[in-house]
């Protein structure tokens, strides 16, 4: 596992707070012309991600790339998913990541001193 360059889990509502940053997301292809990819986040948000090549419709993609817009990804690596992808599963997930960081940064975690 390369640690060297780490990304950080986004989906479409959290993909702005990271512009410049490299993140990873998990898309469903709408369209593919070869240089730029329209697709939907797992929280139906539409991105557009550059870089990719040619993959059908309705295939889920996880995109590993440097975020450049508050809806594009510029894509540096990819993996297929296929087309069975539970996204609201994985959707709920980044919820519950986010819940959790944001109430950590609040200063809302009390941790006791020993």
């Amino acid at each position: 596992m390369d640690t060297s360059s780490p990304s950080i889990f986004v989906n479409g509502e959290s993909l702005p707070l990271y512009i410049g940053k490299r993140v990873r997301a998990v898309v469903q292809v709408i369209q593919s012309d070869g240089a730029d990819t329209t697709a939907k986040s797992t929280d139906e948000h539409q991105l557009i991600i550059k870089g990719l090549p040619v993959i059908p419709p309705l295939k889920f993609v996880e995109v590993i790339g440097i975020a450049d817009g508050n809806q594009s990804v510029h894509a540096q690596t990819w993996t297929n998913f296929g087309d069975a992808f539970d996204a609201a599963s994985y959707n709920q997930l980044q919820t519950c990541k986010w819940r959790i960081q944001s109430f950590i940064s609040l200063g809302s975690c009390i941790v006791p001193a020993y």
